[in-house]
């Protein structure tokens, strides 16, 4: 009787445990990371860490625009401005012109979204009008609301009265009660249509079947839109409020070409005395000093919206 052998197989090698990569091929990958956002930190540094450092550097001393005869006062500039009538009248004027100005272009970039929306007849006509003003320089719109509200026989508004019997001799921009409102129906105007295209993307966004669902309940347009769609638009709603009050409270162009800040620094913003206090005046430092009295008002203003859309999240979470 002859013994077989079994054959045992053999145990599998262990698996290959990968080497550790090398300390000098992560720095490798660093150094290529730095190399691509280089070019992004270079210009970030140079068109904004560096011109806002050097402004505080300016607002600290008494430079004029020559570059001459400047020397180091420390917040003497600052203390000028708390005490500068005009700093507060200009700052006074920003402030009115946002609140008239930022009410009624939330208000009417929500209506005309609605209706852009909804209607659908010649949709892209609509979409057109609302928005092609926004796409005009500055320049333009001044110059166009110049000719259609120039007072006496040659604006266009007058005319419009004239042909109904009416001959008000309406100072539109020569008149402190209307400068300011002839100022707030051009931006209005103008500036509409970038919250009308907020307002429609995110009216786009909303799920079709919401309004289905409650259309089947018996919910009529109004219900609709005050339970479903004005909810759902909370969050646009607030990004629309704080970059309208920031763009309102930046405005220059259109009041330094309709009214160059008149009648009486009746409608002058404070950007305008900023320009003026530096670049006519020849009061840099003064200038600088200003303008971060004024940059430390829009962080406040941007602190407290992060902070009650913060609040608004934690609510509604």
């Amino acid at each position: 009787m002859t013994a077989t052998s079994v054959a045992v197989p053999a145990a599998p090698e262990p698996a290959a445990v990968p080497a550790a990569r090398p300390a000098g091929v992560r720095r490798k990958w660093t150094e290529h990371g730095l190399v691509f956002i280089a070019p992004f930190l270079l210009v970030y540094g140079m068109f904004l860490l560096w011109p806002l450092v050097f402004g505080v550097h300016l607002s600290l001393r008494s430079d004029n625009i020559t570059g001459s005869g400047g020397e180091y006062v420390g917040f003497d500039n600052y203390t000028e401005a708390f005490r500068d009538e005009n700093v507060w009248s200009s700052l006074w004027n920003t402030v009115w012109f946002t609140v008239l100005s930022t009410i009624p272009l939330v208000v009417m970039g929500l209506v005309f979204a609605l209706l852009a929306h909804n209607l659908r007849f010649v949709q892209w006509l609509w979409r057109l009008s609302w928005f092609a003003p926004f796409v005009l320089p500055s320049g333009v719109v001044g110059l166009l609301f110049l000719w259609v509200i120039y007072p006496s026989d040659f604006g266009f508004a007058d005319q419009l009265l004239a042909q109904f019997g009416l001959h008000p001799d309406i100072g539109w921009l020569t008149d402190e009660r209307y400068a300011m409102l002839s100022i707030v129906l051009t931006t209005v105007w103008w500036t509409v249509g970038f919250n009308f295209l907020l307002y429609l993307a995110a009216l786009q966004s909303i799920p079709q079947h919401l309004y289905e669902a409650a259309e089947l309940d018996g919910a009529g347009p109004w219900h609709r839109l005050r339970h479903i769609t004005l909810p759902l638009l909370r969050r646009t709603t607030g990004v629309v409020l704080v970059l309208q009050i920031l763009a309102s409270l930046k405005v220059f162009d259109q009041i330094y070409i309709m009214t160059g800040g008149g009648p009486d620094d009746s409608t002058r913003p404070i950007l305008q005395y900023v320009y003026q206090s530096g670049f006519t005046g020849y009061r840099i430092g003064y200038a600088s000093a200003v303008s971060y009295i004024f940059f430390a008002l829009i962080v406040l203003v941007a602190l407290i919206h992060l902070r009650l859309a913060r609040r608004n999240a934690e609510e509604s979470s």
